[in-house]
């Protein structure tokens, strides 16, 4: 058996500089953190040739024999292409299951591709660094599915902890923001999260700023400038340890935000959002591309009672957790090695 996992990322500031419309131009930067919630793979030999894969997310599973070409159609057709390029297709139960909904604004899609390139490369007997992981993932979901979605994700999964992520066409730069330990774990009980009880398909809101971006309408050139300035500002509040200005930055952004694509908000998002700031948040944002999802907020601990409960009551329900510094891994492994299984030499 072989058990691997990869942690989902909260975006605080520069999300949609990731794109590269716009990175290619003017660099983008990026600050986030992958928390404590996982997507799981747990490979085992199966009983025959068959491959089997199921999805405890979709409640769904598939078996194909040998002999069968390998369908990637459907809601398991993401994972069995992924299985695809590493020419695995007999003699694995591959089983996979979520902490969170997909769809949801924490990196759910690219998460998935991380945490089964993990496994692949160790059932390779390959050592692969965490920046070759991304690499391959985002190689999966942008060159090979042509998915209109940034690089921020795969890294961060990958990765794990707090960092800040600068992109340009010469590649991407990881660096860990370095928060001492104390100004870290106060900046970790003022995070909060709530979901909104809707999911999304962020392809068409991506898709959409994507488009703007490489058009350079102003709105949209403008409110990235300001995100990713807002990118760098979070970066001199946490150097000063001052935790209540993050909630502002934030606050800023996600003003910008709501100006890159029609559907980033919603009046049930805004209505929750202004409740939560007149209950003592200080600043928030929707997780992710927008659309529902999580809706993030920093608030003080004094504070954030009041603002669970208001919340609550329009029906978002809080969802606890810890920062993450761990990123993608491998948890057991006592797996033989598959016959047909290669490393994928043509991902990055």
């Amino acid at each position: 058996m072989l058990i691997a996992r990869a942690p989902f990322r909260i975006s605080f500031a520069g999300g949609g500089t990731d794109l590269p419309t716009y990175f290619s131009d003017y660099g983008g930067m990026v600050v986030s953190c992958t928390i404590s919630k996982y997507f799981y793979v747990i490979l085992k030999p199966s009983a025959d040739d068959a491959l089997e894969v199921t999805s405890a997310d979709f409640g769904t599973s598939e078996r194909q024999r040998r002999q069968e070409t390998l369908n990637i159609q459907g809601d398991l057709g993401y994972l069995k292409l992924i299985l695809q390029e590493f020419g695995l297709r007999q003699g694995v139960s591959v089983f996979t299951a979520s902490e969170v909904l997909p769809g949801t604004g924490l990196g759910s899609s690219s998460t998935v591709a991380v945490a089964l390139i993990k496994a692949l490369s160790t059932l390779c007997r390959r050592h692969v660094t965490k920046s070759h992981i991304a690499d391959m993932a985002s190689g999966i979901e942008i060159g090979k599915l042509q998915r209109p979605i940034g690089l921020q994700d795969q890294y961060a999964s990958s990765f794990g902890g707090l960092n800040v992520m600068r992109f340009s066409d010469g590649g991407v730069d990881v660096c860990p923001v370095g928060l001492t330990l104390e100004i870290q774990e106060e900046f970790e009980k003022n995070v909060m999260l709530f979901f909104t009880g809707e999911s999304r398909d962020a392809a068409t809101i991506l898709k959409e700023q994507s488009q703007s971006s490489a058009e350079k309408i102003p709105v949209v050139m403008d409110s990235l400038h300001g995100i990713k300035q807002g990118a760098e500002d979070l970066l001199e509040v946490f150097r000063r340890g001052d935790i209540k200005a993050v909630g502002e930055i934030i606050h800023n952004s996600w003003e910008m935000k709501k100006k890159l694509a029609s559907g980033v908000s919603n009046p049930a998002i805004d209505e929750a959002y202004d409740l939560a700031r007149k209950l003592g948040a200080d600043g928030g944002k929707i997780a992710g591309a927008g659309g529902g999802g999580y809706l993030l907020l920093i608030c003080d601990p004094m504070h954030q009672e009041k603002v669970a409960d208001g919340l609550s009551d329009l029906g978002f329900k809080r969802m606890t957790f810890h920062f993450d510094h761990g990123g993608a891994q491998v948890l057991v492994n006592s797996m033989p090695l598959i016959p047909g299984l290669t490393f994928p030499q043509d991902l990055v």
